[in-house]
């Protein structure tokens, strides 16, 4: 069983997800089509907000990429991240709470598609998750 603290910091971090994917929409809705570099300049966002915010918009069919440039429009990437969220998922179901570089390890998929993924996944409601290492980039997710 999770405690309180646990509880009070996903509702914080699962806010944020939706923030940051805002914050992406906004950018490319005004700057139009960016590389990831580009992207992470005008947002201030890290890498891993990045690719979560990625996720989410993707789960809501709202990001493409062609080349190396995110834009809006009807989504190209289910068959990466949204297979990768299957992964994610059946790893977490397997594991229980997972920090993400031992999820990149057991689903056998790259940190930053762990992150797209579990974006994918709090889009849906189906993952809870804990920033326990900003600076590592240790977040701990597990399943609702």
């Amino acid at each position: 069983m999770l405690s309180t603290p646990h509880c009070e910091c996903m509702n914080e971090i699962a806010s944020s997800f939706g923030t940051h994917a805002g914050v992406v929409w906004q950018t490319l809705n005004q700057y139009g089509p960016l590389s990831e570099s580009a992207l992470l300049e005008r947002t201030h966002l890290s890498t891993y907000q990045l690719f979560i915010a990625i996720g989410w918009l993707a789960r809501e069919n709202k990001i493409r990429k062609e080349d190396d440039l995110y834009k809006l429009g009807e989504t190209n990437l289910l068959p990466v991240v949204g297979k990768d969220a299957g992964r994610l998922w059946r790893a977490l179901d397997i594991w229980g709470e997972v920090d993400s570089v031992s999820l990149s390890r057991l689903a056998r998929i790259s940190e930053d598609d762990v992150f797209s993924a579990a974006g994918w996944l709090a889009r849906e409601g189906k993952i809870d998750a804990v920033i326990k290492d900003v600076d590592e980039k240790k977040i701990l997710f597990w399943l609702k």
